[in-house]
């Protein structure tokens, strides 16, 4: 499975609470479905923290359950609380890797922030799970080695609509990777088959691509392009 928080397939609704009755919702935007399925999870809490339903975590096992016998190994869950609880993602990244995920990817702050210092304590006994992190900067990155993640995510390296507002790390960052991460690391934000060349030379052998494939009129034949080009870098 591959767990993540950021962009799950749902669109995010932007609220404001107009004197504490109305709320004003603005245009609600849908990235592209980029799981093979979406699982969500009850849990509801306040925007000041207060828990009005509790997490089902016998519903989510269940859910995690029945996707991997279903064939199922890439799946987004969502968590459907207006505040944001850092321990719920590595929660779920542990219940994964009980259930038999193979990978599981956590943010920076869903992994720190929770607690966790070491990937060890997130991983369930013998599991064969491989955790993920990401990273926006070299300090970031460092943080992540040193907690053993098995791979580490570099960007947005140009600005993507998967991640609005955040600010693009550059090139310069994915050359900083190149010369110094000592673990498989993913070049990942923005990337596209013009630009591709941009990233390879930088230094990445390693990319994740969402829109430029799924926005592609011959999806397979933008895989094939990508897979080519990789390839060819790597020899």
């Amino acid at each position: 499975f591959d767990l993540r928080r950021d962009n799950l397939g749902h669109g995010e609704i932007c609220g404001q609470l107009i004197e504490q009755i109305s709320v004003e919702l603005r245009e609600i935007v849908l990235p592209e479905q980029v799981y093979e399925r979406v699982i969500e999870t009850g849990g509801r809490y306040s925007a000041e923290g207060e828990e009005l339903e509790s997490l089902d975590e016998a519903g989510l096992r269940c859910d995690l359950e029945a996707s991997f016998a279903d064939g199922i190994r890439s799946v987004a869950i969502v968590f459907m609380h207006g505040y944001r609880y850092h321990d719920h993602e590595a929660w779920a990244a542990e219940l994964a890797a009980e259930v038999g995920a193979p990978t599981a990817h956590l943010g920076q702050e869903d992994f720190f922030d929770a607690g966790h210092r070491y990937v060890a304590e997130v991983k369930a006994s013998g599991a064969a799970l491989e955790l993920g992190l990401s990273s926006h900067a070299p300090e970031q990155a460092r943080r992540a080695c040193e907690a053993g993640a098995d791979y580490i995510a570099i960007g947005p390296v140009f600005a993507t609509p998967t991640k609005p507002g955040r600010p693009p790390v550059t090139l310069d960052y994915v050359r900083w990777a190149a010369k110094n991460i000592d673990r498989p690391w993913f070049a990942i934000g923005g990337i596209d088959l013009d630009n591709l060349d941009d990233i390879l030379a930088a230094g990445a052998r390693r990319v994740c691509v969402v829109s430029a494939i799924l926005r592609a009129p011959d999806v397979a034949g933008a895989c094939r392009q990508f897979k080519e080009r990789l390839l060819s870098a790597a020899r």
